[in-house]
């Protein structure tokens, strides 16, 4: 590990040369690739030389407590030995999971789906508020969400919601959330106070690049038709939305709410393509299924994450044994200390991993 840190600080300091080179403006391409790599070797080149700079406070530590014959100063000493030993430890770990392989996906943008699941009313109408859960989160992180496909079911319910939210590191923390997601509550329109069970579905899918998606075209068919429900003057008069079918597998998309029918096509393919690179990433997960049981879900549709209990106010995430009391928090978009926590998990599980390997 620690010839591998070696490696990387030099790669470091080779970058910050780079990047100090008079004519790099001129090479923006060069230039950008350095900075992500620089930023992504920051922290790792950061916890390095704290741990080196305490590895040093370790051994003039001991050096002071044996030649030193001032018995307070000797004391002092051993204070900052056992700190620094403290630091050292806490740093090794850290370095640790900073070098665990890097999911090529987490820097990406996201698309959502959230679909109603068993529950019927009930389960559209909580399909709406994790909606507004997530838009909240994203609100909170200065993420952009952007809505692509909407199907209502006329009491403010959401049979189906699909959404993009853009932003640093988005995939990073939202890939967790992919799933079943089950509510426990009394629906308003029960009479007799009966707490009923619905869930929905939750899934996370990066956004695709071009290069990583083979699309033709000709597997592509375009309909549109005039858009329906809330958008202004422009609904109902224009033939703007656009449903996309993929011949090959079946997937269809519609996108409605651009007024520009240009646009709404654009959407659609974002989605296409995000479900396409899905699938595939589905397809190596399952060859991979072994391996993925030692680690937090972050793929299994059928998957039942978290429930939502709003008798009690509680909500519980079921792959890592959380509970926590502040469903109102989570539901206003407070999901960091969930997400935190299945990170820290997740990240526990493959240094165990490694570990066995070793």
């Amino acid at each position: 590990m620690f010839d591998r840190l070696e490696d990387l600080l030099i790669r470091y300091e080779e970058i910050m040369g780079e990047l100090s080179e008079p004519d790099l403006a001129n090479d923006q391409k060069r230039f950008k690739n350095l900075m992500k790599e620089q930023s992504d070797l920051a922290p790792i080149v950061e916890a390095y030389k704290g741990y080196k700079d305490s590895k040093q406070a370790i051994e003039d530590s001991l050096l002071m407590i044996e030649e030193e014959t001032d018995e307070e100063m000797k004391e002092l000493a051993k204070e900052e030995l056992a700190e620094a030993k403290d630091r050292v430890e806490a740093l090794e770990q850290e370095l640790k999971i900073l070098l665990l392989p890097k999911d090529p996906n987490d820097e990406k943008n996201v698309i959502v789906e959230i679909r109603a699941g068993a529950g019927g009313d009930e389960a559209a109408l909580f399909a709406a508020e994790v909606y507004r859960m997530y838009y909240h989160y994203a609100e909170n992180r200065r993420w952009k969400t952007e809505l692509i496909e909407l199907n209502e079911n006329g009491i403010g319910g959401f049979k189906e919601c699909v959404f993009m939210i853009s932003g640093a590191g988005a995939y990073s923390r939202l890939k967790y959330e992919s799933g079943v997601h089950r509510v426990q509550r009394v629906p308003e329109t029960e009479s007799g106070g009966r707490i009923h069970t619905s869930t929905i579905t939750v899934a996370i899918m990066p956004e695709a690049e071009d290069v990583e998606v083979e699309l033709d075209m000709n597997d592509c068919k375009f309909d549109v038709f005039r858009a329906s429900g809330n958008g202004g003057q422009c609904v109902n008069t224009t033939d703007s939305a656009v449903r996309l079918t993929h011949i090959p597998t079946g997937i269809v998309i519609s996108c409605q709410d651009e007024k520009s029918q240009l646009k709404n096509k654009d959407k659609a393919l974002k989605v296409l393509k995000a479900k396409l690179y899905d699938l595939a990433e589905q397809e190596k997960h399952d060859a991979e299924s072994e391996a993925r049981k030692s680690q937090v879900g972050t793929g299994d549709r059928s998957e039942k994450i978290r429930t939502y209990n709003f008798p009690q106010g509680r909500v519980t995430e079921h792959r890592i044994k959380l509970t926590l009391y502040k469903l109102e928090q989570v539901m206003n978009g407070d999901l960091d200390e969930i997400i935190d926590s299945l990170i820290a998990a997740d990240q526990a599980a493959k240094l165990s991993k490694l570990q066995d390997a070793a």
